[in-house]
């Protein structure tokens, strides 16, 4: 990026370029001047919004964790509309790969970042924690509504769900086939529950 080209949403800007080096290199390999060179910005830039690279570095964290609990936030409002399975795969798919490869290596690096995320968005809002909770309410709306079997263990599902997204995230990364693989995935892990629920309402009719 050339000097004295203005950015609009500096910190966006840099959590862009974390994002970059986190997939091209590693967690490891993630520093202040690795994230300026990646993001064509002076090192001054970062720590004219942050007090350290560690405070960006939760800021990072907070900000996606944030985005992955807005997304799944609607969730349980499309329960009796669509089809599981397609409502669970729309919303798992919903955040770009690049930003569920690079949280998911990034927590697995720096662990204290769950409680960092954790003491501004509360208990349970760390990337894949608010997600996982987010599908497991989903999975109840469908249930109480008859959708998904009773029997069905839906913390298991959930857990299951966003298991799938996590691996895919960090085998597959960005690569076209990660989508079509969550989706089959999806269904599968649903298929059984969904399909038992719906012969048991055709028997009762």
């Amino acid at each position: 990026m050339p000097r004295g080209v203005a950015i609009t949403e500096p910190r966006q800007h840099l959590f862009a370029a974390a994002e970059r080096v986190i997939v091209a290199a590693g967690p490891s390999q993630l520093t202040s001047r690795a994230v300026t060179q990646a993001g064509g910005v002076a090192t001054g830039l970062l720590f004219a919004h942050f007090a350290s690279f560690d405070d960006f570095l939760t800021g990072y964290a907070v900000d996606r964790s944030f985005q992955i609990a807005a997304v799944a936030a609607g969730l349980s409002d499309r329960a009796g509309t669509g089809t599981v399975d397609a409502n669970l795969s729309a919303t798992l798919l919903a955040t770009p790969m690049i930003t569920m490869l690079a949280v998911t290596r990034l927590f697995a690096y720096r662990p204290t970042l769950v409680a960092a995320v954790e003491a501004v968005l509360g208990s349970g809002g760390a990337a894949l924690r608010a997600l996982e909770r987010a599908v497991v309410a989903y999975l109840d709306a469908e249930q109480r509504i008859g959708r998904l079997a009773a029997p069905a263990d839906t913390e298991a599902l959930a857990l299951a769900a966003v298991g799938v997204l996590h691996h895919v995230a960090l085998t597959d990364g960005e690569s076209p086939a990660a989508a079509s693989r969550i989706r089959r995935a999806i269904t599968t892990l649903t298929a059984a529950s969904t399909a038992n629920a719906v012969a048991r309402d055709d028997h009762g009719s």
